[in-house]
């Protein structure tokens, strides 16, 4: 079974294949964006260069990008380098796949731009799930929630349509992490995967 990766970092696995800054537009799905960590004082010349890359039609998201308190780069310039891609992908009409890292409160300030953001590989308290939920954005898994029983719990509780599942650069088996969900949501594993991909469908084909 083909299962849906939402965000993996596997040239060619089925899914979408996170693009490094340097790397040459694939022939097929990935997504694009400058990650916190690499933002430097020529960001906007990178970023230049994501924009052209972000036009392919085998482009599917703008991202990852987003805020990171842990990384040692400017807080204020995060959050213009994550605002350039929320415009720049308002803009050309894709999808955002947003990286945060303890910085969860100011991202919901962001939630006014109206186009569909997808936080992935989360793994936080249930509460923050919810207030992210109930603010617009989506939840992408990963391997935290074979075994995180909170996330489990926070997944049992809210609908199919707004989550999404991927290994990120994780080394396991995506189809246990089908199986684990299937279970939990009480749907079977192929009705699952048709659901992911019935999801992706409808954020890169918003509005």
């Amino acid at each position: 079974m083909d299962f849906l990766d939402f965000h993996h970092h596997k040239p060619g696995a089925t899914g979408v294949y996170n693009l490094d800054l340097q790397e040459e537009v694939p022939n097929f799905a990935f997504s694009a964006g400058l990650h916190p960590k690499d933002i430097s004082a020529h960001w906007k010349s990178d970023f230049e260069h994501i924009k052209t890359r972000s036009l392919s039609d085998n482009c599917v998201s703008v991202g990852e990008c987003g805020l990171d308190s842990l990384i040692h780069v400017d807080d204020a310039l995060q959050s213009e380098v994550f605002l350039a891609h929320l415009m720049w992908a308002q803009e050309i009409r894709k999808p955002v796949t947003i990286h945060c890292v303890r910085r969860f409160s100011q991202l919901l300030q962001f939630k006014t731009i109206k186009i569909p953001m997808v936080i992935h590989g989360f793994n936080k308290k249930e509460q923050i799930g919810r207030e992210l939920l109930d603010a617009g954005f989506l939840l992408s898994f990963g391997r935290a929630a074979l075994e995180n029983l909170s996330l489990q719990n926070l997944i049992r509780e809210i609908p199919l349509q707004k989550i999404f599942l991927e290994t990120d650069n994780a080394d396991f088996d995506i189809a246990l992490l089908y199986e684990k969900i299937s279970v939990i949501k009480n749907v079977s594993v192929e009705e699952l995967n048709q659901q992911m991909w019935e999801n992706l469908k409808n954020v890169t084909n918003y509005g």
